[in-house]
């Protein structure tokens, strides 16, 4: 005889040794579901935690102020599908959508961000890469850098007017000049370790390796530090960091910096 299986529904929440992580990203990204998920199986290996990523895509082919403009104005609605899955936190993985916005835009993108998630029944923490980045990097007490970025001159200027409005003065920065965003996330990364040499260090407190969540870059973060002996953030893991505070998680992540590793203790309520 034939007999239907029971099978018992599943709580919404995760598991207690596992995390729902949730990713708004522009279209054409092709790095941080790459470069995310690489850094937390780095921590899954350390504290046995798993972590799991569920995304939600904008559409944005070309890194220019309108299509910038046109992703933020989806946010909510990539929020409330991301928060279907019923995610403990969502990172809105676009750093200059948000910042060409103007200083101090991450505070409301990601109050628009958590409310969306609310009103859809599935409360979630907020973490943008801009407001990551900014956060981080004062937390630090970084107040002066220097950057790397792929962008086109005028962009590059807004995300040095973004983190110089948050008093952070931008000391050098070398620009890629790269407009398609699927092209971004092409670049070699290993290329970076020589273009940070080219870069004015003198009295700097960090460098930004990649103010980009597209511009690859992760496979060198920890060359570069440990050649230049200055604490070195990405977009990417000022996003980890901030995801893994979130969710009350130390961080153990081994060669992606000191940030990761638990060596630098920002205070992110500043």
């Amino acid at each position: 005889m034939w007999r239907t299986p029971v099978i018992q529904p599943q709580p919404h929440s995760p598991p207690g040794n596992s995390s729902r992580i949730g990713l708004i990203v522009p279209s054409s990204n092709i790095t941080m579901e790459t470069e995310l998920p690489e850094l937390f199986r780095r921590q899954t290996a350390a504290t046995g935690h798993r972590y799991t990523f569920h995304s939600a895509r904008a559409g944005l082919k070309n890194v220019t102020p309108e299509e910038l403009a046109a992703m933020v104005s989806k946010a909510a609605d990539c929020a409330v599908a991301v928060s279907d899955a019923a995610v403990e936190v969502i990172a809105y993985a676009c750093l200059v959508a948000v910042m060409a916005q103007g200083p101090g835009a991450h505070a409301e993108s990601e109050s628009v961000i958590a409310e969306a998630a609310r009103s859809n029944g599935h409360p979630a923490a907020v973490a943008s890469s801009a407001g990551a980045l900014v956060r981080t990097l004062t937390g630090l007490g970084a107040r002066r850098v220097v950057m790397v970025t792929p962008y086109m001159p005028e962009l590059t200027r807004m995300v040095c007017d973004y983190i110089e409005g948050a008093g952070i003065a931008v000391h050098d920065v070398i620009g890629l000049e790269v407009a398609d965003n699927l092209e971004v996330g092409r670049l070699d990364p290993e290329q970076l370790p020589g273009i940070a040499r080219r870069l004015d260090r003198e009295g700097v407190d960090a460098v930004v390796l990649s103010a980009c969540v597209q511009m690859p870059s992760l496979v060198s973060v920890q060359p570069v530090e440990d050649e230049l002996g200055l604490p070195v953030i990405t977009a990417a893991t000022a996003t980890a960091y901030e995801i893994l505070k979130a969710l009350g998680h130390g961080p153990a992540i081994e060669g992606a910096g000191r940030l990761l590793a638990g060596a630098l203790v920002p205070d992110l309520s500043r």
